[in-house]
């Protein structure tokens, strides 16, 4: 059964929504994402979705004339945020039917999101101020990337501390994308992944939530690791992507480039001088993962907790959230033992998994025993 308590405090805290990374939901409404996965379906709690001629076809007509797409395919998707990810550790169900009922969110939910973001803005503010470039094409919105990563590795080299550093990577067959919230080294000299996480009432998240989080950042290690280890590679980029390399850069990006130092025309070209740059640089492997917690009105610190990574855990995890994305399972909602999620979740009123009583138990969580 769900701790004690923790019926009662299901809100939009509870609802797995306000824990998703600040910083990466901002990233998430980039150029690129919004037109590679804009979708024009119904209105939120709708039963209708739009078929031939706009006329409404049922959910589940919609659903069986799609069977033959993977999800990557039917939502338009070359690659996945890391939050996609973790929003499937919550509750996958609630993840699908955000891609398929986009625009849905709540006003209260979108405000928890604004003065995240806004804490977010003020801490990056803190260590270095912000220059807005106009881009025209996805091609610029990943030169645009690239050029801060170029930025931030002298900083990490010296010791220094920096903060929204982009990773990407391919895992089990998907590009993943993503942005760290922070890296600093500790007294000992370890490099330190910090993600900070608002919230919205002053106490500490669920233990589901923690859950999530801790996979979060997690996730962002795996990334990082693997790109100051040399094993992304440009091919694996523009595969997944579908970039042109060869394309050349708006002169609002060349002239910032020009600016850095950095001499180059191409997406193509910039990115060969990332990966070099990473490859060389011998930046360390993240070390220790922290998570904190901040209240939102007062930005009282209301906690921390250091992750213990277990490699084996997220990579089975990765597994099997990635079976979903290649079509070779259907979604699934919370165990029965996490019911209590349904509350607060917006798409109660059309879920399926809801309807039908849901599953016994989950192939990958235990079954929690009965508190007493």
């Amino acid at each position: 059964m769900a701790e004690a308590g923790e019926e009662e405090t299901a809100s939009v805290e509870a609802s797995g929504f306000s824990d998703l990374s600040d910083s990466e939901l901002v990233e998430c409404l980039d150029l690129e994402d919004a037109k590679a996965s804009a979708v024009s379906l119904s209105k939120p709690g709708s039963s209708e979705l739009p078929g031939k001629d706009d006329k409404p076809v049922s959910l589940q007509t919609w659903k069986e004339g799609l069977d033959v797409l993977s999800p990557m395919e039917r939502f338009h998707l070359n690659y996945l945020y890391v939050t996609d990810l973790c929003t499937q550790n919550w509750c996958e169900l609630q993840m699908v039917y955000g891609k398929e009922l986009p625009g849905s969110l709540a006003p209260e939910k979108a405000a928890v999101l604004d003065t995240g973001a806004s804490i977010h803005l003020a801490k990056e503010l803190e260590l270095h101020d912000l220059v807005t470039i106009p881009i025209t094409t996805r091609e610029d919105a990943w030169a645009v990337k690239f050029l801060n990563i170029l930025s931030m590795i002298p900083t990490l080299q010296s010791e220094g501390r920096i903060r929204e550093f982009p990773v990407f990577g391919e895992v089990e067959g998907i590009f993943l994308v993503g942005v760290i919230d922070e890296l600093h080294y500790t007294a000992k000299g370890e490099l330190e992944l910090a993600e900070l996480k608002t919230r919205r009432r002053p106490v500490l998240p669920l233990s589901a939530q923690r859950k999530k989080d801790c996979f979060q950042v997690s996730l962002y290690k795996c990334l990082f690791d693997a790109m100051v280890q040399g094993k992304v590679t440009p091919a694996s980029l523009a595969h997944h992507t579908k970039l042109c390399p060869d394309r050349p850069l708006g002169p609002a990006v060349l002239r910032h480039a020009r600016q850095g130092g950095v001499s180059v025309k191409s997406l193509g070209d910039l990115t060969e001088l990332v990966f070099l740059s990473l490859t060389l640089s011998d930046l360390p492997a993240i070390d220790t993962l922290k998570l904190e917690y901040v209240h939102q009105e007062t930005a009282a610190v209301l906690g921390t907790e250091i992750v213990a990574f277990e490699e084996k855990e997220v990579k089975s995890r990765v597994q099997h959230y990635v079976a979903y994305w290649m079509g070779h399972r259907d979604p699934q909602g919370v165990d029965v033992e996490e019911a209590w999620k349904c509350r607060s979740c917006d798409y109660g009123d059309i879920c399926a998994w809801r309807r039908d009583g849901g599953a016994l138990s989950s192939p990958l969580e235990p079954k929690t025993k009965k508190l007493k």
